[in-house]
């Protein structure tokens, strides 16, 4: 692996999922910012609270798209890079990071559900795939993103180890899955309390 173009990876990878979609569609589109109503997440669900669906699908496809791209170019330039396992499996942790803690944003920055659907297509589609119907299946039926996206962190790793075993891809699968659940831990307070919001429904005092 060289460190080098492993560490330019890393960075432009962070640097691409500092970018916010929340907040750029929200800008263009003429929203108020999505940070200042709901849940304060700039988030596609948050978004949609506005009551513009186009605006919080823009949301999910670009936060998803960036995901996506940043794991996708590693791994076809891996090659002649020399990046391993080991630097794509950094790079997917610096896309998803990015969007947690973007540096565009003084680091307050989205709870990642898009973002590592995107990774985590990137890396195997079934994987991807996988994990996205399991939220759908938990949405739908409960209509509760939180608890889709929760009950989707904990199969992820499931998922990737049934499929590819423990490497280092899997490992940074985990820490994902841990971050998520950790972004989400006010929600896991609501849903217990029953105070969380469904799906479409604006934000609850």
């Amino acid at each position: 692996m060289d460190s080098l173009n492993s560490i330019v990876a890393v960075l432009l990878a962070y640097l691409l999922g500092s970018v916010s979609f929340a907040v750029l569609v929200s800008r263009v589109m003429g929203l108020a910012d999505p940070r200042s109503y709901g849940s304060g997440n700039p988030g596609a669900t948050n978004v949609l609270r506005t009551g513009n669906k186009m605006a919080a699908l823009l949301t999910l496809v670009g936060d998803g798209a960036k995901g996506w791209l940043a794991v996708f170019v590693a791994k076809a330039f891996a090659l002649r890079f020399g990046l391993g396992d080991g630097a794509i499996a950094l790079v997917a942790l610096a896309v998803f990071c990015g969007h947690l803690f973007p540096v565009f944003h003084r680091f307050a920055g989205g709870k990642g559900v898009a973002t590592a659907a995107g990774v985590l297509l990137a890396i195997n589609p079934w994987l991807g795939l996988a994990t996205l119907l399991t939220w759908l299946i938990i949405a739908f039926f409960f209509r509760y993103s939180s608890l889709a996206a929760l009950v989707s962190s904990v199969f992820a790793p499931l998922y990737y180890t049934f499929l590819f075993g423990a490497d280092a891809i899997a490992f940074a699968v985990v820490i994902m899955s841990a971050l998520l659940v950790w972004r989400h831990r006010g929600n896991i307070a609501k849903l217990m309390a029953g105070k969380e919001s469904r799906i479409g429904q604006k934000k609850r005092g």
